[in-house]
C-alpha cells in the first residue's frame, strides 16, 4: 500500500504544479488602460470567452482546483 500513497504524491504534486502554472498564466481581472473607456460586455470577444483558450484556461483550473481539494482529503485520512 505504500507504492500507491506514493503514486498518488506524485499526482497530487503534478497538480499543484499545473494549478500553479495556469494560475501565474491567466489575465487579471483588470483591463489596464483599456478599463478608461468603460464596459466591453457587447463585444465579440466578452461573448465568446467561455470558447477561447482564456475560458479553457478557467475551466482548467476549476477542474484541477477540485482535484487538488479531493486528493487533499484523501491524503491527510490516511487510507492508502
Amino acid at each position: 500500500m505504500n507504492a500507491l500513497n506514493y503514486a498518488v504524491g506524485v499526482i497530487f504534486i503534478l497538480i499543484c504544479a499545473a494549478l500553479v502554472v495556469l494560475v501565474l498564466a491567466q489575465e487579471g481581472k483588470s483591463q489596464g488602460l483599456g478599463a478608461i473607456q468603460g464596459s466591453v460586455e457587447n463585444t465579440y470577444w466578452s461573448k465568446n470567452k467561455g470558447r477561447s483558450s482564456e475560458g479553457l484556461m478557467k475551466k482548467a483550473t476549476v477542474v484541477l482546483a477540485v482535484l487538488f481539494i479531493i486528493i487533499s482529503v484523501v491524503l491527510d485520512m490516511n487510507i492508502f
